[in-house]
């Protein structure tokens, strides 16, 4: 029977059962957000012992030499001392700067941090209140651009922090952030590439650095950008999309809605249905295109496959796929 040394206990896991379930079991309270090994947030080290592989997948190569692991997704078949990293070693803090509501349930929150954080435009960070309840926002700011962090928080019925971050949340407080994470962001060298980015909801964000640090490197390769919700109020941030596209002959931008509308429909320019079937029905073959999707996870998962089916090599499909603890059952704008 495979162990775990924590704390100066030992604990013994049950069968199939990770390593944050038996900390859980056993009354060792741990921060996490996702349980699957996206957001990061509940990374620990190890002391001694062999980690399986997928405990470290997703960690940079430097996290890994140094022991760090994910606790949700690590099942060991030896026995491990592990312990969990000190506070420093993982957070920063940041100042926020703005909160401005850009449509009736998303806003943006600008940040500025302590300490230059290095990150590629559409990775993610997690942000970290004071009672301990961490989230994870991607990045819509680009270094090259701006020196602030812009994230866009989606304002969900029953989400703890969105709520929190809408209506207690002030400029001029401090929280701690968590990272840079995640591998959904630009990658130069192929300046005639096409892209093609497909979102829905705030999964906005990390297509808008994305795009905005593309064309900042010159892109030259045609660039499709497709936003859908299922509600017009979800849609946002079309003025500035519009704009680049005038200034970019060769980025295309068009909002999609998924729900229903009134008589008189969606507003010119807007196409009903989904924005992954929009994308597709466009650009049924994808072979030499570089693939983003970012967004809620049936629709990224789904559209992985019909890109992969479509010619996209999977290494050219990357993805951003937003967990929500909180709210995973209620309806979506």
């Amino acid at each position: 029977m495979t162990e775990i040394n924590f704390a100066g206990e030992r604990h013994a896991l049950a069968p199939d059962e990770t390593v944050l379930e038996c900390l859980e079991r056993t009354a060792h309270a741990l921060p996490f957000s996702c349980r699957n090994g996206a957001c990061l947030t509940c990374m620990m080290r190890v002391r001694a012992g062999t980690l399986p592989e997928a405990a470290q997948a997703g960690l940079r190569e430097g996290q890994k030499q140094q022991g760090y692991f994910l606790p949700c997704v690590c099942r060991p078949d030896a026995d491990l001392e592990i312990e969990a990293p000190a506070d420093a070693e993982l957070f920063g803090r940041a100042m926020v700067s703005e909160i401005t509501h850009l449509s009736a349930s998303i806003c943006r929150l600008r940040l500025r941090t302590a300490t230059p954080l290095f990150y590629h435009a559409g990775q993610f960070i997690n942000l970290r209140r004071g009672d301990g309840l961490v989230r994870s926002y991607s990045l819509a700011s680009v270094p090259r651009l701006e020196d602030i962090l812009e994230l866009h928080v989606k304002r969900l019925g029953g989400g703890k922090m969105s709520n929190w971050i809408y209506n207690d949340l002030a400029v001029g407080e401090a929280l701690d952030i968590h990272g840079p994470n995640g591998d959904c962001y630009y990658i130069g060298g192929e300046p005639d590439r096409p892209l093609l980015l497909i979102g829905n909801g705030s999964g906005l964000a990390p297509l808008y650095g994305i795009l905005r640090d593309a064309l900042a490197d010159g892109h030259a390769g045609p660039i499709h950008l497709y936003h859908g919700s299922r509600t017009a109020k979800g849609l946002y941030y079309g003025d500035e999309l519009q704009a680049l596209a005038r200034e970019y002959r060769h980025f295309h931008y068009l909002p999609c809605l998924s729900g229903t509308v009134d008589e008189a429909g969606p507003e010119p320019g807007v196409q009903r249905g989904r924005a992954d079937a929009a994308a597709f029905a466009d650009h049924p073959d994808l072979s030499g295109w570089r693939v983003y999707l970012c967004g809620y996870p049936p629709m990224v998962q789904t559209a992985k496959k019909r890109a992969f089916l479509a010619g996209a090599a999977l290494r050219d499909i990357l993805t951003d796929s937003f967990e929500m603890q909180d709210v995973r059952r209620l309806p979506r704008d």
